[in-house]
């Protein structure tokens, strides 16, 4: 009897062993993966930065658009229909982006993301954003979407709209000085649903502005980690734990063998 239940004893370890080292290789090999793509975005940036700076208009072709790439846009900003985005930390501090739509001279529209601003905790205390009149040049560096808030709620295309029932027709803000935490305030913001609201027709991309930068907003904008050595290294650890449980796997199984040779041999 104590033979049969060393005996159970041995496979449920060296299966128990086995398991764990098949699930440290897959999470291992999920490391690589994920080093892979940090590598790819990495790319991606570097590339976008060396493209040579475009002009706005409804006439480049979408194919010109890159992310990351520099642009600029001469236009009048539409303060009226400006909203900001909420649940957007920088330093740990939470705050909100300011985003405005910028109208071309050929009458297009390119949504601009003008910055960041600390929450305020109250209305008397909320940023006054001077925006200035007239035709202005802004400049920056493309997105092809406005980055999103995670949203536990969300389904994405089938979120409900988060605008204010009437909006814009029911906010008159035409003024150079918008206090912006009277502002509709979204969690996330999709070009076609400002489309359907404005009736402006965008460019299918969104400015992160970073210049002029007189206006008291910050423009420190985050970008996706592209740290794949941190990756790489745990993938290694991820493989000689894998290696650890094979290696008492064949401890285990030597032992056994040791074992029963021994009883064999005494019998």
């Amino acid at each position: 009897m104590a033979k049969v239940h060393s005996r159970v004893l041995t496979l449920a370890a060296l299966a128990l062993l086995a398991l764990v080292a098949l699930v440290c290789v897959s999470l291992g090999r999920w490391q690589l993966g994920r080093a892979e793509e940090r590598r790819t975005v990495a790319a991606d940036i570097q590339a976008g930065r060396s493209q040579p700076p475009l002009s706005l208009s409804g006439a480049v072709p979408a194919e010109q658009l890159t992310a990351w790439g520099p642009a600029q846009a001469v236009g009048r900003w539409r303060t009226d229909l400006s909203v900001t985005l909420d649940n957007r930390n920088l330093n740990g501090r939470p705050g909100l982006w300011l985003a405005t739509p910028l109208v071309l001279e050929d009458g297009t529209a390119v949504l601009v993301l003008r910055g960041w601003f600390a929450r305020p905790f109250e209305v008397s205390q909320a940023l006054r954003v001077v925006t200035p009149a007239g035709t202005q040049r802004v400049s920056g560096e493309l997105a092809m979407h406005v980055p999103r808030m995670f949203e536990l709620w969300s389904s994405g295309a089938s979120a409900v709209s988060q605008f204010p029932p009437g909006w814009p027709g029911n906010v008159a803000l035409a003024t150079s000085d918008a206090e912006v935490a009277r502002l509709p305030r979204l969690q996330n913001l999709e070009l076609s649903e400002l489309t359907a609201l404005t009736g402006l027709k965008f460019v299918p991309a969104v400015l992160l502005q970073k210049e002029p930068n007189d206006d008291g907003l910050s423009r420190t904008w985050s970008e996706p980690s592209t740290d794949s050595d941190k990756n790489m290294g745990y993938a290694m650890q991820w493989f000689g734990f894998a290696a650890m449980a094979v290696i008492a796997g064949i401890v285990v199984a030597a032992r056994a063998w040791r074992r029963r040779s021994l009883t064999t041999h005494t019998q």
